[in-house]
């Protein structure tokens, strides 16, 4: 089940950058309520407490006693949203959703595999998870970190469906039954390239007979009229 853990809220006035900014210098997080029967309050929690609570955390859904400064009761909140700088990961700002223990909430967990499927283990298979988080609804205290799911029975084109998931006592999901969340695919039987096909030869030019033609003895017209001119040169 999802940790239920305390932590102080100062409530803040100021709003907008200059507002953020002195906060930030003071160690702060600015962080919002909402939710019940109050309007949204804006608050400001201590960056390295909330930092300590993250990182302890199994899930994403975190339960929180909300001690804010002023009043004697604590509010049971649930952590909503988390917003990080996209460079460095600094936590920007915090959404807490107020809930009561008597009143069913919704939240999104989790779905988490475990084992090795004899599809993969024996045959070469591939693990798909089609489902990364389920959709669900219950009281607070049956809120899960995560829901894991026992995938090591799973052979080559076996599946398991949302209507197959353990979910826990308590816990419900309108997510439809039919939906896969896991399979096993065969494996990819990856082809031998084919050779390419050889370019075809060009045809052989012969200049044999060309070239026996142009070394030949000139013809015997041109073989006779030159001694006719020597005999005349000597004249």
């Amino acid at each position: 089940m999802a940790k239920q853990v305390k932590l102080s809220a100062t409530r803040r006035t100021g709003t907008g950058r200059s507002a953020v900014r002195k906060i930030k210098k003071q160690g702060g997080v600015p962080a919002v309520v909402y939710g019940g029967k109050t309007k949204a309050e804006p608050l400001q929690v201590s960056k390295r407490d909330l930092s300590l609570l993250l990182s302890h955390a199994s899930g994403e859904n975190i339960l929180v006693e909300l001690e804010i400064e002023g009043e004697k009761a604590s509010r049971l909140a649930l952590m909503q949203e988390v917003q990080h700088a996209p460079v460095g990961g600094e936590i920007l700002h915090v959404d807490f959703h107020a809930v009561s223990m008597d009143e069913m909430i919704e939240a999104e967990v989790p779905l988490e595999p475990f084992g090795i499927a004899e599809g993969v283990k024996t045959f070469g298979g591939l693990l798909e998870q089609n489902i990364r988080s389920l959709e669900i609804e219950c009281l607070p205290r049956d809120l899960p970190d995560i829901i894991t799911v026992d995938v090591s029975r799973l052979n080559i084109g076996d599946s398991i469906h949302v209507r197959e998931l353990p979910l826990p006592q308590g816990v419900t999901t309108r997510v439809p039954a039919d939906l896969t969340v896991f399979s096993v695919l065969a494996p990819t039987v990856e082809e031998e390239p084919v050779a390419a096909a050889e370019a075809p030869t060009a045809p052989e030019v012969i200049t044999a007979k060309k070239e026996e033609a142009e070394g030949a003895a000139p013809a015997k017209g041109a073989a006779a009229a030159a001694p006719a001119k020597e005999k005349e040169a000597k004249k």
